[in-house]
């Protein structure tokens, strides 16, 4: 028997010797892109500022990095409150979380299963009824109990690395849920508060033009008694009730699309639109961060979560061509069984009725019309396909910093002309008015002066929304400073304080 398993033991020996290498290429992470700065022109230190709400400078401070809870900055409290709401009740978030669960597992199972021995007991017991024609004894037919209890041991061993390459395709596939988690963790803050600023965008724009009718009734009022004294014509009348009506025409929308944003809200943070407790948000609440950190162009692809989970993809594609390059080469495979078979029960104590078996097996494919071959072509084909769509990621994250970057610079340049014109707007409005009360000017020019007030009022006060906007697209775009949590994002109803920020 000792000489029996010296060609195993060998085999094992050689095998575990040679198994030290794996075929296929050793994945290496894409070097950063070789750019110093986001867009062609070099980033402004600040931006142009203007008085009133949202028109502060904003400095740019190139290098500094982001913080974890970075909408803290807008300073406020029902903007914090909500957005641990949603991170507590958000099915997005709870499918992400429970999708990397499920990949870690499945990495558990099959590392498990490919990189260890497998080993199964198995105990049967049967009565079976014998034909003496099978041993040459016609006539003869014996009833008998035949019982067994055996172990069952195989093991693949992994030569030419194909195993740990499967099993380096799953370790990718938890990186890829682990990052699509923090992706989902980005986009659901950023959403709340997008749609916060929305709101408050709304919310101003519906105050500014019930502002507008009002005065715009009030004037209508004059019109009115100038008209029932003969001083006017029905046309001069019927022009200004025409500027009111289009003004009140405008209400509607704007309280419909404040509705389905407030609707959009109570969903992101995992309420019913009917249920309360979701605040309400105005631009006077919110406060235009200052100071704004920006990553360098060397960071970004470490920090956005969308470019890691590309990473991860054009990993798990590198490990495949591993596999398929592994299946090229011969499978060998150890098995042994140990155990005792018997006529009883009782029968199975007794040493004679002990069996075993030890045996190796080696395949190497010769002839399978070309399969394996292009199974490693066709492997090879997706890591291409990752690589360009990593680069395409790459790329996308690039212009939203580049485009954010630009969009805060020219906002506050657009605000200032915006705050000048709706000044001048005003003065334009008020002096028409006066002139017109005076007989100096016609109703045609107090008309213009009243759409072109009730035009430039609003178009402020979106002008302000969009730079709190931008501000949130920048901390979006940069990826959200997740890289800043102390510990993995694995339970979504713990949030770190505001001093964890």
């Amino acid at each position: 028997m000792r000489r029996s398993l010296t060609g195993p033991i060998a085999l094992v020996a050689s095998t575990l010797v040679l198994g030290a290498c794996a075929v296929g290429p050793d994945f290496q992470a894409p070097a950063a892109p070789d750019a110093t700065q986001y867009t062609p022109q070099p980033m402004v230190k600040s931006t142009a500022s203007f008085p009133g709400p949202a028109g502060a400078s904003q400095e740019f401070a190139p290098g500094e990095d982001i913080p974890l809870q970075w909408w803290t900055l807008f300073r406020s409290d029902s903007l914090d409150a909500l957005i641990r709401t949603a991170l507590a009740q958000s099915p997005s978030l709870g499918a992400a979380q429970a999708t990397l669960r499920q990949a870690r597992e499945t990495l558990v199972a099959e590392r498990g299963s490919l990189l260890f021995p497998s080993s199964n007991l198995q105990v049967q017991g049967a009565r079976e009824r014998a034909s003496g024609v099978t041993f040459g004894a016609p006539g003869i037919n014996p009833e008998l109990t035949v019982v067994n209890a055996t172990v069952n041991v195989s093991y693949n061993i992994d030569v030419f690395g194909g195993a740990r390459r499967q099993v380096e395709g799953y370790e990718a596939e938890v990186d890829y849920a682990n990052f699509q988690l923090e992706a989902a963790y980005l986009t659901l803050t950023s959403s709340v508060v997008s749609t916060a600023i929305k709101e408050a965008s709304l919310r101003a724009q519906l105050q500014a033009t019930r502002e507008v009718l009002a005065a715009e009734e009030k004037e209508l009022v004059i019109v009115r008694r100038q008209f029932e004294v003969g001083a006017i014509p029905k046309a001069t009348l019927l022009s200004e009730l025409t500027q009111v009506e289009t003004t009140r025409a405008g209400i509607p929308g704007l309280e419909k699309s404040l509705a389905q944003t407030r609707h959009q809200l109570s969903v992101l943070v995992g309420k019913l639109p009917s249920e309360p407790g979701v605040p309400e948000f105005t631009l006077d609440g919110l406060t235009l961060p200052e100071h704004l950190p920006v990553s360098l162009p060397s960071s970004l692809v470490h920090q956005r979560p969308d470019i890691r989970a590309s990473e991860a993809t054009l990993h798990n594609a590198s490990a495949q061509v591993g596999v398929t390059t592994a299946a090229l080469y011969p499978q060998i495979g150890l098995s042994a069984q140990y155990g005792r078979e018997g006529l009883s029960w009782s029968g199975l104590y007794s040493p004679a009725n002990t069996i075993w078996s030890l045996g190796a097996s080696l395949t190497q494919p010769l002839l399978n019309g070309g399969q394996l071959t292009a199974q490693r072509r066709a492997a090879l084909a997706a890591y291409d396909a990752a690589a360009a769509q990593y680069r395409q990621t790459v790329l996308l994250a690039f212009e939203n910093v580049a485009d954010s970057l630009r969009a805060l610079d020219t906002d506050a340049a657009a605000l200032v002309a915006l705050g000048q014109t709706e000044a001048y707007a005003k003065q334009t409005l008020d002096l028409t008015q006066a002139q017109y009360r005076l007989g100096a000017v016609g109703a045609v020019a107090l008309l213009d002066a009243q759409r072109q007030y009730a035009s430039a009022h609003v178009n402020l006060v979106v002008a302000e929304a969009n730079r709190l906007s931008d501000t949130a697209a920048l901390f979006q775009a940069l990826g959200g400073g997740w890289w800043n949590r102390s510990e993995p994002l694995a339970d979504i109803s713990t949030v770190p304080s505001k001093s964890g920020s």
